[in-house]
């Protein structure tokens, strides 16, 4: 496997690499200046590592042919246009732990500077001068922190503004009461922390909810005074309603590791302000978090290609080579749930539901969701690349909704996976469960209850319940040199109708078919190949 690195990567990093097996690493840290030469680089490789410097944008993600995974040594992927990779079927990976401690130090650093004026102090030092009077800070003890985004930075954020005497409030929607408690922070409404806070750090990722989040809205309800601090992502903060609010008196100063636009414009607004403090996006920029991140990053993309494993993946479930060998068959029996339902569907499905009971739900269930997700949308829009990767998307973008729901008991099997289709005017149920450890079975098909085998050519027949229906099937299917290696019925007592699979070997042509569908008692016959 050839993994690209396309920007600087330490020695450590590269060492792991370098001494997997079966992995080739071309290192090239400068060719990400040349798009040109990238696309020809990329266009072979099966892996590629990055950093901040490397864009892969759409048209660069075009000419690779077989790039599997991407991994990103850092925790922003903004430079990655992931939309278009994971229709692709490129895993995206980052290390979002690697420099969480660095990046919440220097937010701290940058509110204590700030409230203390330090930068402005040594200028004013440097010049000759001797300002005493003139650089009037304020303590942070007993003050009130507010922390937007209470995730893995946020949280150190918060402990260690805990540790200088400050009160901290939250705004998380995914934060839990009992995380908050443990943590020692108060949750609240983001209005609230507007309205209470004397300092506000942000810690949440750039998107379409948090761009521009912080505007002339926000500032008009946020406590006169208060200090703010971003080493979160530019583009968050509107940088022009920040100015005006600084020049009204709300914003006492500001602290920006972080720019809309990088390197910042010698003339911005924002920099000729006293009362702003910048650096130029050092919030990860420490030696110790430059190797971790290249540690992480060489570690995830070696675990991928010599065991499987898919750790955090920001485009699909994360899941160890140890729980994929345990999962191993519960991927295969949903993806031919999956595609089972998918060839007896005569139209795209409006929603697909993935109930999951018993001991599978100890484990992480969001790769059987995107197995039986890729199943069923396979045979559908047959043409189409669908992947592990891209499923979830694809069905989103065809307006199929999945919902999946998970129950820690059933009284009938160790584990079981629902899958229901919704059509217009109809539904469709499928269960399946795993016998013994490795061995699939189909258990249900609507309200028709067997134990069939998943695997191969197989005509599911649909038949009124009366004497000679399977012998005529069979007589049929030898006169045509088709074998039936197995047959599962499950019968209708109340409706006097009967469900079969039948696993066959041979040819089963069109002409086969429309013989079978005129035998006596016949209500439908489709064959599926699992």
């Amino acid at each position: 496997m050839r993994v690209l690195i396309s920007d600087t990567l330490s020695e450590a990093g590269l060492e792991i690499l370098k001494k997997a097996k079966g992995v080739e690493v071309d290192y090239q840290p400068t060719i990400h200046k040349e798009p040109d030469k990238l696309k020809i680089a990329i266009k072979s490789a099966d892996g590629i590592i990055i950093r901040s410097g490397t864009k892969l944008t759409a048209d660069i993600l075009a000419s690779a042919e077989k790039l599997k995974v991407i991994g990103r040594a850092g925790i922003g992927v903004d430079n990655v246009d992931v939309s278009a990779a994971s229709k692709k079927g490129m895993i995206v990976m980052n290390t979002p732990f690697g420099n969480t401690i660095t990046t919440a130090e220097h937010a701290i650093s940058m509110m204590c500077a700030l409230t203390r004026e330090i930068p402005q102090a040594t200028a004013s030092i440097k010049s000759g001068k001797w300002e005493k009077n003139k650089f009037m800070g304020s303590e942070l003890y007993q003050k009130t922190l507010g922390v937007i985004g209470c995730g893995n930075i946020g949280k150190i954020v918060a402990d260690r503004a805990l540790g200088l005497k400050m009160k901290v409030v939250t705004y998380d929607p995914f934060l839990t009461d009992e995380l908050a408690d443990k943590i020692g922070v108060k949750k609240v409404e983001l209005d609230d922390l507007y309205r209470t806070s004397d300092y506000i750090t942000i810690h949440v990722p750039k998107t379409d909810k948090t761009a521009n989040m912080i505007n002339a809205q926000a500032f008009a309800k946020m406590k006169k005074g208060v200090y703010l601090i971003n080493c979160a992502r530019g583009g968050i903060v509107q940088e022009k309603d920040l100015a005006e609010a600084i020049e009204k008196g709300i914003v006492a100063g500001a602290a920006l590791d972080v720019f809309e636009k990088e390197p910042v414009d010698p003339n911005h607004p924002l920099l000729k302000m006293d009362q702003v403090i910048c650096t130029p996006h050092l919030g990860a920029a420490t030696e110790e978090a430059q190797e971790n991140v290249a540690l992480d990053i060489a570690r995830q993309i070696v675990d991928y290609f010599t065991a499987g494993t898919i750790q955090n993946a920001v485009n699909f479930p994360s899941v160890s080579g140890d729980v994929l060998t345990i999962l191993r068959p519960y991927l295969s029996l949903s993806e031919k749930m999956g595609k089972l339902q998918g060839q007896l569907a005569t139209e795209s499905p409006s929603e697909i539901i993935i109930e999951m009971s018993g001991e599978i739900t100890k484990h992480p269930t969001g790769p059987l969701t995107v197995a039986v997700v890729r199943g069923v949308l396979e045979p559908i829009l047959e043409g189409e690349t669908i992947n592990a990767v891209n499923a979830l998307l694809v069905a989103k973008e065809r307006g199929v909704k999945v919902v999946e729901s998970k129950t820690m008991d059933h009284e009938n099997y160790t584990s079981l996976i629902t899958v229901t289709l919704k059509f217009k005017n109809s539904q469709r149920t499928v269960a399946g469960t795993i016998f013994g450890k490795i061995h699939p079975r189909i258990v249900r098909l609507n309200d028709y209850y067997l134990e069939a085998v998943p695997d191969g050519k197989i005509l599911v027949i649909h038949n009124e319940d009366k004497p000679g229906v399977v012998g005529n099937v069979g007589t049929l299917l030898a006169k045509n040199n088709i074998n039936i290696s197995r047959l599962q019925l499950g019968l209708n007592s109340m409706l006097h109708e009967a469900m079969a699979f039948y696993n066959v070997e041979g040819n089963v042509t069109e002409t086969v078919l429309s013989e079978l569908r005129g035998l006596p008692s016949i209500l439908s016959i489709d064959l599926v190949e699992l």
